[in-house]
């Protein structure tokens, strides 16, 4: 079966900012001090500027991200990816821009609010953004560089 032809950076951009608005679940990949890395799937809020994720404090993604903040994160099945590179910074509820945390819990059906356990808000400030669907759209995979998006 022949691959589609590469899609012009344009709808490129706009089929990879769909994801980010419409997508619920995430790859998120961590490492910690040694540089073990750690893959989860988490869901998210994308904001217009920020992903927004929640996680346990203390579990091992949690962790790194205090830590660390460096991230990389996977949207989509292997033949239509976006990857996103970033920093996540730990963010409290009141530190959340307003409607965040409802938006989030609207939007992935899961709200850590009302958990017992002691869940933390990041929010990912992303640096770099690929996006492909098959080889022939490797060469102009790179959609965001230093934080700003390229078209």
């Amino acid at each position: 079966m022949a691959a589609e032809a590469p899609r012009e950076l344009a709808e490129r951009l706009r089929d990879t900012r769909k994801k980010l608005d419409e997508d619920v679940d995430v790859w998120l990949s961590t490492a910690d001090a040694e540089g073990h890395p750690y893959l989860v799937p988490v869901s998210f809020l994308w904001d217009g500027t920020h992903i927004v994720v929640s996680t346990v404090r203390t579990s091992p993604t949690g962790r790194n991200l205090l830590a660390g903040g460096r991230v990389r994160l996977a949207l989509g099945p292997t033949r239509d990816v976006v990857l996103v590179e970033g920093t996540a910074e730990a963010a409290d509820v009141a530190a959340l821009p307003p409607g965040t945390a409802d938006a989030f819990a609207s939007k992935t059906g899961f709200d850590p609010r009302e958990l017992s356990s002691p869940y933390q808000y990041f929010r990912i400030r992303p640096e770099r953004i690929q996006a492909w669907r098959e080889a022939n759209e490797l060469a102009g995979r790179e959609l965001m560089r230093e934080g700003r998006w390229l078209g």
